[in-house]
């Protein structure tokens, strides 16, 4: 490796970042992180910090799990790349999808189908949404609901599905036939509803209200993630999942659970749809497959939909996937996190001390006045709303919140900032300790203000 003259010479210089400006990336250069251990990241200044975000919301299982990387290590020894295409396959790959199968098997999922990341799982699930209405003689049924505030990543598919314009303006015109519903974000709706349960009723109303206006033997799927992630850590009312589920069963629409970041204990849960009480008819996940070690998603289908795949004719036939689908690198770290994911039991300590740090946001929140609001207590994903005028909830701009975003980190802990937010999602092993040493950064960031 080079050394770190090289590298702060060489920042940003060659390299462009996703999501952010390539010309503020050489103002303002990036933090190098050069190593890791637990929760704890290291820069190349040897300054340490907590990882609150868990890498980008993936690293579970922390940095140190030696199960994961020696079965990444070995495989790269006994077979590192062999396609997964229609007539090949490899053992590391069949063990890895019946890891998964189980894994989700108390979610009505019967089948898998590998990819690279959470972006290509959206775009497999959109993509086999309009085949298996095509299979059924419905080939109208092309259109997608979903929901504001959502992210679905940043395909085409994707980027049309996804409720934020930050991540639509500047790629638009998208993928037609994608209609969006108000999200069940209490503290910001255009129906002034503050009550989570009667804010479900009134996007349920208007979830119905669209289907009506669009027709429903035009819809192939509502993608939702069970909880709001990048668009701010919106926590739907207990009913809110439920209400979707039975007006896409009413109307022979199917639903696409996002789990990509829910999934696997973050949610407190195995899955976010499970912590609702909802089986999905299709599901999407990543990062927590392999804690972020290697880069694997999936999409999944339960057992209607796999037969109806399976039992059909030529038009059964899947023409997609990736070079890198079932990779036989990142199916050994597949199962070897599952593994390590059922063996920590992560969701219990990620329901613990989510709580902890919910509780601990909120006696922030009565402490400092720029706090509008606090989203999270259900596993490790919290989000802190920040505004300059609570009453009016104006946003906070952006030069405070690069200002607090440093002065925490500098105190110790790296957090994310999404628009006006501040998000957390701290590695699923986070000690009682860690977490408080979080809170007591974000206090002094927050002072800074």
């Amino acid at each position: 490796m080079k050394d770190d003259n090289f590298l702060r010479a060489n920042n940003a210089r060659h390299m462009w970042h996703p999501m952010g400006h390539p010309g503020d990336a050489i103002e303002h250069a990036p933090t190098i992180i050069s190593g890791a251990n637990g929760s704890t990241i290291t820069d190349i200044d040897g300054h340490d910090t907590i990882d609150a975000v868990g890498g980008l919301w993936c690293v579970n299982l922390g940095y140190s799990n030696d199960v994961v990387k020696d079965a990444i290590a070995k495989q790269l020894y006994d077979l590192p790349y062999y396609s997964a295409f229609a007539g090949t396959s490899n053992p590391t790959a069949i063990e890895a999808s019946y890891a998964v199968r189980e894994f989700f098997e108390a979610d009505g999922m019967a089948r898998v189908f590998f990819t690279s990341g959470g972006s290509d799982s959206v775009e497999t699930c959109l993509r086999l949404a309009r085949q298996y209405h095509r299979i059924k003689g419905e080939p109208n049924r092309t259109k997608f609901l979903s929901l504001k505030k959502g992210y679905h990543g940043t395909h085409f598919g994707g980027a049309s599905v996804n409720g934020n314009n930050r991540f639509r303006i500047n790629y638009e015109p998208l993928m037609a036939g994608c209609f969006h519903l108000p999200s069940p974000y209490p503290y910001r709706n255009p129906f002034n509803e503050t009550d989570p349960d009667v804010l479900a009723q009134n996007i349920a109303a208007a979830m119905e209200d669209e289907i009506a206006f669009q027709g429903a033997g035009s819809i192939a799927a509502f993608i939702m993630e069970p909880i709001q992630g990048a668009g701010g850590v919106i926590v739907p009312g207990g009913n809110f999942m439920k209400l979707m589920r039975e007006i896409c069963d009413r109307h022979g629409i199917l639903m696409i659970a996002d789990e990509v970041i829910t999934g696997f204990g973050r949610s407190g849960d195995w899955t976010g749809s499970r912590h609702f009480g909802v089986k999905p008819d299709m599901m999407c996940c990543a990062k927590g497959i392999t804690s972020g070690y290697f880069p694997v998603g999936a999409a999944l289908m339960n057992e209607e939909v796999a037969e109806t795949f399976e039992k059909a004719d030529e038009t059964g036939a899947i023409y997609h996937g990736y070079t890198y689908s079932a990779h036989p690198v990142g199916a050994a770290a597949v199962t070897a996190c599952i593994s390590e994911t059922l063996r920590l039991d992560t969701k219990t300590n990620a329901a613990v001390r989510g709580a902890q740090l919910y509780d601990g946001c909120i006696k922030l929140m009565e402490k400092h006045g720029i706090i509008g609001d606090v989203r999270g207590g259900h596993g490790l994903m919290t989000g802190l709303e920040l505004v300059s005028d609570k009453a009016n909830k104006t946003p906070m701009d952006m030069t405070t919140m690069k200002r607090i975003h440093k002065a925490t980190y500098d105190a110790g802990t790296m957090v994310r900032l999404g628009a006006n937010n501040i998000l957390m999602s701290p590695p699923l092993i986070i000690t009682e300790a860690e977490i408080d040493h979080v809170l007591a950064c974000l206090d002094t960031g927050l002072g800074a203000a």
